[in-house]
């Protein structure tokens, strides 16, 4: 995959209306370069947005079909917890992280249930459940994950790590430790939405949350062999 082009989606939180204007986006810009590419998106698919469930359907036809990869965000991991465990501090910490949209949406689309888990479809959470904490193409120097990484430990950081990390010693690649495993690394990831609305890039990192469900725009970072970084928005 060292020469595909990746078009990596921030977080997309329930913006479906957004999402199909970006992926029409990618589609043109694609077709305009004539390369092969591939979608990967940087997980958050669900919560807070109007729907949640057609943004997991909508990114779980596009891997199946080969032309995307999904990776797990908190948010994911938030539902998956909630659906599994019955205790009610999960369920409600979930819910009020946009957990209550993310059902809202599923019951529209499948009809009301006494209990939420009858109203989701077991498909997407057996695909939820499948998605890895990263992705990398490691001749390219490039890994995908949710939140970031542990410039200390990776690759050998935890999916806890992966999924959740704000740590400013990831952020500030001038605090990264002078390890073979770090030349060339290139982290694109999102999680923390960019103050301006605006994806952010150096030469270690590229965050493209950017803030859909906030008002901001839904972004991708379009990531071509030999060239810099450039963005899409929807």
């Amino acid at each position: 995959m060292s020469e595909t082009v990746y078009y990596a989606i921030g977080d997309v939180h329930g913006e479906l209306e957004k999402l199909d204007n970006l992926l029409r986006y990618i589609r043109e810009d694609a077709r305009f370069n004539g390369d092969e590419h591939r979608i990967v998106f940087l997980g958050d698919l669900i919560d807070r947005g109007p729907d949640s469930r057609g943004v997991v359907d909508r990114a779980r036809k596009l891997c199946a079909a080969d032309q995307a990869w999904a990776i797990k965000g908190n948010h994911e991991e938030l539902m998956l917890h909630a659906y599994d465990k019955r205790e009610s501090v999960g369920i409600y910490f979930w819910a009020e992280n946009g957990g209550d949209e993310t059902i809202s949406s599923y019951m529209m689309a499948n009809g009301v249930c006494d209990d939420w888990r009858d109203a989701v479809d077991k498909g997407h959470i057996a695909w939820l459940r499948s998605l890895p904490a990263i992705i990398r193409d490691e001749a390219r120097g490039l890994a995908f994950v949710h939140g970031g990484i542990d410039p200390a430990t990776f690759p050998n950081c935890s999916d806890e790590v992966r999924m959740w990390t704000r740590s400013q010693k990831f952020f500030d690649p001038n605090r990264w430790p002078k390890r073979a495993e770090l030349e060339g690394l290139m982290v694109v990831h999102g999680h923390t939405p960019t103050a301006d609305f605006e994806p952010y890039a150096n030469p270690c990192r590229v965050n493209v949350d950017t803030g859909a469900c906030f008002g901001g725009p839904l972004s991708a970072v379009v990531l071509a062999p030999g060239r810099a970084p450039r963005f899409l928005r929807a």
